[in-house]
Order: C-alpha cells, then structure tokens, then sequence
C-alpha cells in the first residue's frame, strides 16, 4: 500500500446553489494538488467537531495515505453547517449532497472520481444518493443501513411500533440542539444556535403520521427499484445489530452489483467493533476505492457475493467480547435450501413432521420481552439479547431433542401458521433460541408481526374475530451453528416490551399447533474463509477524558403494584479534544414503564443533556421527549432548553397527537 503524507484543512465551506454553506472537514493526500486523487464523502447530521472525530480520525488518515481524499460534511443545520435541518433523509438532503459531490469532482486535486461511505444515518444517504445516479458517485460503502425504511429501520417492523422510534427521535431533538463552536463559526455562533433551536423539526411528529407503509416511507428505499441502482455497493452490517437484514437484501435485490460482509458485531465500524473478531475495514476499503474510484485491477468484481460470521453458540453474557464462530464465502447467493419443523404429537419441535398439540391459547405476560436487549445496539453489553429463558417463562415454545448432528443456517428464516383472535388484532412474536446443554438459551433470530399487516405494511386490515388465519412472520437474517446437543426452541410470545410497544387490547392468541410450519435457511455449499483482523487493535485516538462515563441498564418490577419500568442510563463522561480543545459530555436517561395486564398504561420518557465547552465558553442543552397512548391515539410531547453558561436563553415544547392506525 503506497504510504504518503497528508494534511488535514480543519474547515472548509461548501457554498450550495441556494447560499447555504456547509462545513467540510478535508484529509487531503499531499501532492494531490498536482497529482489529482479520488475523494470518499461521508455526509452525516452527528458533527464532525465535538461528534464523530474519534472515529473520523480512525480512518480518514489511513485513506489519505493510500492517495485518497476524504471529505467529511455536516449537514445542513447540523454542526457548523448553517441552515436548519428538514427531517431524515429528505429530498433536500438528498439533493445537498449531490451538489458537494459536483464540487468534490470539480476541485483542481479531485481525479473527478467520488465514493460515498457511511455507517447508519451515512449508510442509509449513500444508497439513495446513488440511487439518484449523480455522475461522479462511481461506488459505496453501506454499513448498518436499509433498503427498506419501513421494515428495516428504528421505526416500525411489520406493522409493530418499536420502541426505538421515540428513542431515536429524541436523540435527534438532542444531538440537532446542539451550538456550533464559535472556534470555527465565530461571533455567528449564537444567532445559528437559536436559529436552529426556533425551527428544529421533533422528528417524531412526522413519523408518527406515517403508521402504513406509505410514500413516505418508500422515498429512500432503494428496494423500490433495485433494477435503477446503477453502481457497486459493499453493504456491511452485524447480526448484533438491528440492521442485520441489509446485506441479505441487498444482494438478493442488486445481484452482481452488491457484495454483502456480515460479521457479529453491534452497531460500529467493523475494524472498532464488538463483540470480536473484527475486520480489517480500512484494507477492505481502500481496495474497494482503488477497483471503482482509480480502476485498479485488483479482482475485487469477483469478491464472493456473501461473506458472513457463522455463530457457533455464543452465550449470554453481561459482557460479549468475543463471539465463537468461522468465516464462510458463498460466491454467488441464491435463496437457500431450507429445512422445515413442525410439531409432533408430543408438543415437541421436529424435522418429520407431525400433528401437533390441537390449539393452543397464549397470552403472554405484557412485559415479556425484557430480556430483548435494544433495536439499535452500540455496545456489547445489557443492549444485547440476554439469556432468553427469563421471556421463555411468558411465552409458548417448543423445542427439538438434543441435536445429534450440527445443523447450520444461514439466510431468514419463515414461520407459517393458523391463529384465531378475539380482538382486532394482535402482536405476534416469534423467536429462535439455542439451548444449550445447561439449558442457558441464546437468541438466534426474532420476528414480529402486527396481525392487522399480516397481507402487507401499506393496508392493514382487521382480524376477523374468531376466524382461522393464516399468517407468516419472516425473521430477521441468521447465520448460525447448532452444535450436536444441543437444542432448537422456538418461542412464541404476544408481547415483546419494550421492544415492541402493545397494541391498544391484549386478547391473546389460539395457535393451530398443527399448522406451524418453521422453515430454516440451509448454509449449504459455501468455502471457509479467513477475513483479515486490523492491524491496530486500538484504532481510536485518544482524548484528554475529564469524567469518566457510566452505563446502568435496570429492570424493576413492582410486585405490590404491578407495574415493570425499564431504564436506560447512558453518560459519556467529558472529554476534550487535544487540538482544538472541545470539550464535550451527553447525557441520556430512559425510563418506559407499564402496568401488567393495561396495555394503554404503557409510556415512554427521553432526557438528553448535551454539553459543550472550552475555557471562557460554555453551552449545554436539556431535551425531554415522551410518548403515551389512549385506545384511539399516541400521545407525543417533547421540550427543548438551553443555556449559556448557567443562564437559560432558549425554551421550547412540542405536542403531538395521531390516530392509532391499527397500531
């Protein structure tokens, strides 16, 4: 790998078409000036000052030493970027960054060949700007992204409203309230600030107008057309991760164009992430750049399709560091093989066959699901799946024998089966669990369907109280060994809180236990493979830290009263940069409480507080954002304040309420 020099410009201002200068912060490789590079853009809402630098400043270098430019932008109203931002991947965003990557190919060092990469919200923006076929985007890197916004992201799943959504809102309340520093803004800083705090959108208001898979929800996905993708994508995701399903997708729907690398990590960069091994992200890129951006023949057309972590029993642990598995390659992916269970005579789940138990009913305590770990998981720990027999107790499952041969799976598996249902409709939960020999239960896959979406996301429809129904639950994507004694269960719940938030009744379900079809996804034929770990094994730079962080993660039942609260605490500590001096502390406190057996007595509350400083300045922001229900009706507030130094400058509140859409 060529190794050269580089500089990094701090700031650099990207006037759009409309006057709205975006701040850029640039690694440029020396002698590009004379000597043109091709450039990577990363296009994110998170600040490139005070935000994503660690990470930023884990790999940007690295690239600009392969001679490749990389160019990191905040978004408009975020950051130092001026304007205000209009919501999650709009058609404004869309459009800004097809503009910076005109000026990107249009500058004296650029070779005129631009990469687009990111991870979640940079991930998701990089598929649909290609989508949208800006000339001199010649290839991505999508990591922990979607091709459905619908389906695959922190909003809604088959019809189920997830809890993540009021998370991630107000997260965003509380990462976009943040001021631009004055270090790179100067004396503009406060009247950005307060711009931005006056027109912030509360993202939540607009997504809980959207319950169906509508337009809105369509706009972005790029599975609307798969066939109008027009260039390659590395798309790259962890089965700990909420995402899991996208490389899957991806390469199903883009064939030859996409290659998919699954390993088992949470929600970060492959060469930082957990649990181990990691993959050598920075080797994996730059060979990518050098194929599409510089027309290096490097063979990477010919990278397997599918390259995927095969679990091989990891168990639960208040700590997973390491996950046991192997490395596969399927050069070219198709539907797997599958093999399919029912249920015998004895209530057991078996590959022959059988007749099953006759019907079933289940009711699943309301807070079962505590175990679930979160969507959206940034660490190896409480955020991840727990040992699964504390939501066994609430659920109906069946399991096989102890298992006298391995059996491997890869891909999603499917669930079929006849229910009834009193109400409405109801939430189905399906799960795939690893019992181990000591009985310790490790969760494999999930899936979870509303009833009223069991034809499709875009028309709910009522259940016919009492009537037999055929439904189906598609589970997330797997890729997983069953040792020989082990066992396979299946578990089956009506409720998954707070993951998933409860519809408006609790009927309960009758399962036909005859009908229950489980069709796991066969490995099949498939090379083992080694993916190179990185070199570094501590990538992440270094700070001055002020306070340390902490992390509580608690689940309280109320025995006399009967009520469960599950809280989230998260504080990052402060740390300040030991360059531009920036200090920087976040603050998040979740609590979602319900009373068993009152589905409407379920609430959900956010606080963030965001703080920045350096010596003779300092701002903080405090941001609550909540969500409670009626039978009709989700009940959304939220509120943001500011201060300089200790006096309050800016106070805000939002209100919301929407129709409940068969949700």
């Amino acid at each position: 790998m060529l190794q050269s020099a580089h500089t990094v410009i701090e700031n650099e201002w990207i006037t759009l078409k409309d006057g709205t200068r975006l701040a850029a912060r640039i690694w440029m490789p020396e002698g590009a000036a004379v000597r043109p590079v091709p450039a990577v853009l990363e296009f994110l809402p998170y600040r490139k000052r005070g935000g994503t630098d660690p990470r930023d400043e884990s790999t940007y270098p690295v690239f600009a030493a392969a001679d490749i430019a990389g160019v990191r932008v905040d978004i408009r109203g975020s950051g130092e970027s001026e304007g205000v931002i209009d919501g999650e991947y709009t058609p404004r965003e869309l459009s800004d960054a097809c503009e910076i990557i005109e000026w990107i190919a249009g500058q004296p060092w650029s070779s005129g060949n631009v990469g687009m990469m990111g991870i979640s919200w940079g991930g998701f923006n990089c598929l649909q700007v290609a989508a949208l076929r800006p000339s001199a985007l010649k290839a991505v890197i999508s990591i922990a992204s979607t091709v459905d916004r619908y389906n695959d992201d922190i909003h809604y799943k088959n019809g189920c409203h997830l809890s993540a959504q009021l998370s991630w809102a107000a997260t965003m309340l509380a990462f976009q309230s943040r001021s631009p520093d004055p270090g790179i803004v100067g004396e503009r800083w406060r009247e950005m600030w307060l711009e931005r705090l006056e027109n912030e959108p509360f993202l939540m208001e607009e997504w809980i107008g959207h319950q169906r898979r509508d337009a809105f929800w369509k706009h972005g996905s790029i599975c609307e057309d798969f066939n109008g993708f027009p260039i390659p994508a590395l798309v790259i995701a962890g089965w700990a991760d909420g995402y899991r399903n996208t490389p899957v997708k991806a390469v199903e729907g883009l064939g030859g164009k996409a290659k998919a690398l699954i390993g088992p990590w949470v929600h970060k960069y492959p060469h930082f992430a957990w649990p181990k091994p990691r993959a050598d992200f920075h080797g994996e890129a730059i060979a990518w750049w050098n194929r599409w951006l510089r027309d290096e023949p490097n063979g990477l057309e010919d990278l397997p399709q599918m390259r995927a972590y095969i679990l091989d029993g990891p168990l639960p642990a208040l700590r997973r560091e390491q996950d046991p598995g192997y490395w596969v390659a399927k050069q070219e992916w198709a539907k797997p093989e599958s093999e399919t269970f029912g249920v015998d005579a004895g209530g057991a789940l078996t590959a022959e066959g059988g007749t099953g138990v006759g019907e079933v009913y289940i009711r699943s305590p309301l807070d079962t699901g505590t175990a679930a770990g979160e969507w959206f998981t940034l660490k190896p720990d409480a955020e991840m799946a727990g040992d699964q027999r504390i939501d066994d107790a609430g659920s109906l499952v069946f399991e096989t024998k102890p298992l006298e041969a391995e059996r491997v799976y890869l891909g999603q598996p499917e669930l079929k089966l006849e229910v009834r249902c009193e109400g409405e409709w109801a939430n189905l939960v399906a799960r795939i669990i690893d019992v181990h020999p000591d009985g310790t239960a490790t969760r494999v896959a999930y899936g979870v369907l509303n009833l009223a979406h069991r034809e499709g996301n875009a028309e709910p429809r009522a259940m016919e109280k009492g009537e037999r129904t055929t439904v189906t639950v598609v589970l997330d994507a797997c890729g997983y060994r069953f040792a020989p004694c082990h066992r396979i269960r299946l578990s089956l719940s009506t409720a998954y809180w707070p993951l998933i938030l409860p519809a408006p009744e609790d009927p309960g379900l009758t399962i036909d236990t005859a009908s229950l079809l489980l069709t796991l996804p066969l490995l099949g034929a498939h090379k083992k493979i080694t993916v190179p770990e990185p070199e570094n094994p501590d990538p992440l730079p270094d700070y001055i830290d002020h306070l340390p962080g902490e992390t509580r993660r608690s689940v309280e039942r109320d025995l006399v009263g009967g009520t469960t609260r599950y809280r989230i605490y998260e504080d990052t500590g402060l740390s300040e940069h030991p360059a531009n001096h920036l200090s920087t502390r976040v603050i998040r406190d979740e609590l979602w409480s319900l009373k068993l057996g009152d589905p409407l007595s379920m609430s959900g509350s956010c606080s963030w507080a965001c703080y920045l400083q350096r010596s003779g300045w300092s701002v903080r922001t405090e941001t609550k954002s909540q969500l409670s229900c009626t039978a009709s009706e989700w009940l959304v507030t939220a509120s943001v304040t500011a201060y300089e130094e200790d006096r309050q400058i800016f106070h805000k509140t939002y209100e919301k309420r929407a129709e409940r859409d068969f949700m």
